[in-house]
C-alpha cells in the first residue's frame, strides 16, 4: 500500500505540474507540424531541453540557498515575460490564419514566413513554459521522497506512469492537429496561447500578492465557480481581473484596427460607396 501511495504521491506531482508546460510545447509544436515548418520544432524541443537543465539548476541553487523555498519574484517574473511572448506568438498567429496568404508566404520564401527570429521566440515560450514549472516540480519530489519511502520502485514507477500520460496527450494533440485544416489549427493555438498568457498574468499578481506588493480582493462569485476557477488556475481576484481585462481589452481594438488597415478593406469600402 505504501508503494502505491507514493506511486500516486509522484505521478501527480508530475502530472499536475507538467500538464501546463506540455499542451504549451504540443500546441506551438502541431502548429509548426500542420504549416509545414517541422524543422523548426526543434526550436522548441531545445528550448523545453534547455528549461529542464536550467529547472535542475534552479532547484539546486533554491535548495542551497533558500531552503528549498522558490522565489515569488523571480517566478512572476518569469510569468510576465512568459505570457508577453505568448500574447505575441498568439496575434502572429491570428494575423497569419489566412491559408492562402500563408501558402503563399511560404512558396516565396519559407524563411520570410517562419524565419529565425520567429523560431527564436517559439523556443524562448516552451523554455519559460518549462522553466516556469520545472525547478518547483523537482524540489516538490524531493520532498516527497525525503519525507516519504525515498526515490523507491513505487515513486519511480509514478513518475513513469505519469509521463506515460503525458507522452499520451502529446501524441493526441500532434494527430488531431494533422487532421485538422489549417485555419483551425492557427487560431485555435493562437487563442490557446492568449488564455495561457492571461493565465500567466493572473500568476504572477498572485505571486506579488502573496508578498504583499499587490492587494488581494476577492471577486464576488458564487463558491462553486471560485472552484472551477481555481481548478483551472486562474486568480479570482479583482486585481488579476482588472490586469487581463485591460489586456482583452487592448487586443480587441487592435484586431479591430489592423482589419481597418487591411487593403482588402478599403477596397470594399470604396466599392460600396
Amino acid at each position: 500500500m505504501s508503494a502505491l501511495s507514493d506511486a500516486f504521491q509522484s505521478g501527480l506531482i508530475l502530472l499536475r505540474e507538467g500538464l501546463e508546460a506540455l499542451l504549451v510545447i504540443a500546441a506551438l509544436a502541431a502548429f509548426l507540424h500542420r504549416a509545414g515548418a517541422a524543422d523548426k520544432a526543434r526550436a522548441v524541443y531545445w528550448g523545453a531541453g534547455l528549461a529542464i537543465l536550467a529547472s535542475f539548476g534552479a532547484a539546486w541553487i533554491f535548495e542551497q540557498y533558500f531552503a528549498g523555498q522558490h522565489n515569488d519574484f523571480m517566478e512572476a517574473g518569469v510569468m510576465v515575460v512568459a505570457a508577453a511572448l505568448m500574447f505575441y506568438m498568439s496575434g502572429w498567429l491570428f494575423l497569419r490564419q489566412d491559408p492562402k496568404a500563408w501558402m503563399a508566404d511560404l512558396k516565396r520564401s519559407a524563411e520570410r514566413a517562419l524565419g529565425y527570429g520567429t523560431a527564436f521566440w517559439l523556443g524562448a515560450i516552451a523554455f519559460l513554459a518549462v522553466f516556469r514549472e520545472g525547478g518547483e516540480t523537482i524540489l516538490m519530489l524531493h520532498a516527497a521522497a525525503t519525507t516519504g519511502g525515498g526515490w523507491n520502485a513505487g515513486f519511480i514507477g509514478g513518475l513513469v506512469a505519469a509521463a506515460i500520460c503525458l507522452g499520451v496527450i502529446y501524441y493526441a494533440m500532434q494527430k488531431s492537429a494533422v487532421m485538422l485544416p489549417l485555419r483551425p489549427v492557427f487560431l485555435v493555438t493562437s487563442a490557446f496561447l492568449f488564455i495561457m498568457g492571461l493565465r500567466f498574468i493572473g500568476g504572477a499578481i498572485q505571486e506579488l500578492q502573496e508578498q504583499t506588493w499587490i492587494s488581494d480582493t476577492d471577486l464576488p462569485i458564487p463558491e462553486g465557480l471560485r472552484s472551477v476557477i481555481d481548478a483551472l488556475g486562474f486568480n479570482p481576484s479583482w486585481e488579476a481581473f482588472a490586469a487581463e481585462l485591460a489586456i482583452v481589452v487592448v487586443a480587441a481594438a487592435s484586431v479591430i484596427a489592423l482589419r481597418k488597415r487591411q487593403p482588402g478593406n478599403a477596397d470594399k469600402a470604396v466599392a460600396a460607396e
